[in-house]
């Protein structure tokens, strides 16, 4: 198969390029700039998703799109990162479908990324696929982020909807920082320590595009999240037992944190109770379904 990633070689993008590689399949990735970490075997173009272009062209020619582009959110959100977040989501998945549109022969299989913020904050309510959207900042980029590619349909494509949850992996992401603040023992409970934390493993996170890739009846939304969400405070000391620290410090005020962060700060305090409906329906096994183990593997 010949696969196009978007963001290929982000965080995410570079794990699943290898994968599919060495599994036999013909990966181009797209990143708006070259980070110098060339993928053996992976085309690389480089250009700016969020503004049309030869691009596209390249991008009609393949059987499966990956749409992995878009803005960190771990910042403060002002006026021009709000629009740097929005944009480079919203316009790379509009130009990512009008490139399916022009493909010759009929749509693909169009994975395009979302988020669990989608169901914005329900406390200790659990949530599947088949949970409304919330009404916050997060929750109304991911509702228009997926309206966007779901035109994909209109094409003739299988389009997914890959809502992700905390991702934990090596090289990058949050567990890079908290390994490193946990480490200095450094490391605090945020607000109550009461609020959901989705998260999922790196190898799982493959694996699920591997199981899509092969199993055509799903489509949809799909919650890229383990059965065992935890909250903030029981991360934090599983964390700290792993790596064999200890917690020091008193948790960080939820005021403090809206101070200092803005909106963004509120987020951290707030969170969602997430369970993976659909891959459990599909009989997917995860590698790493319990935090503990997750931990050990990535942290060693």
């Amino acid at each position: 198969m010949k696969v196009f990633i978007t963001g290929g070689l982000g965080f995410v993008g570079s794990v699943l390029a290898e994968r599919l590689v060495s599994l036999g399949h013909s990966v181009t990735v797209l990143n708006r700039t070259d980070r110098g970490t060339g993928i053996s075997g992976v085309k690389i173009i480089i250009a700016d998703s969020t503004v049309p272009g030869k691009w596209q062209e390249e991008l009609a020619g393949h059987d499966a799109v990956i749409n992995l582009a878009g803005a960190s959110i771990f910042k403060r959100w002002t006026e021009k990162t709000r629009k740097e977040i929005y944009d480079s989501r919203i316009m790379t998945t509009r130009n990512v479908v009008d490139a399916i549109a022009s493909r010759k022969g009929g749509g693909m299989d169009f994975f395009s990324a979302s988020a669990v913020g989608y169901y914005g904050y329900h406390g200790d309510e659990f949530l599947d696929e088949g949970a409304g959207p919330g009404n916050d900042y997060l929750a109304g980029i991911c509702v228009d982020w997926e309206r966007e590619a779901l035109r994909a349909k209109e094409f003739g494509s299988r389009v997914v909807l890959t809502r992700f949850g905390v991702i934990l992996g090596k090289n990058g992401g949050a567990l890079d920082r908290l390994v490193s603040i946990t480490g200095m023992h450094l490391a605090s409970v945020i607000g109550s320590g009461k609020q959901w934390f989705s998260w999922i493993h790196m190898e799982d996170v493959a694996g699920i595009f591997l199981h899509l890739i092969k199993n055509r009846t799903i489509h949809g939304p799909v919650n890229f999240t383990t059965e065992g969400p935890v909250t903030n405070r029981d991360f934090t000391y599983t964390l700290a037992r792993v790596m064999k620290k200890r917690v020091l410090l008193p948790p960080v005020p939820g005021f403090a944190l809206k101070l200092i962060m803005g909106e963004f700060g509120g987020f951290l305090i707030e969170g969602q109770r997430v369970l993976p409906g659909e891959m459990a329906a599909s009989g997917y096994r995860f590698r790493f379904p319990e935090l503990g183990e997750a931990l050990a593997d990535l942290v060693s």
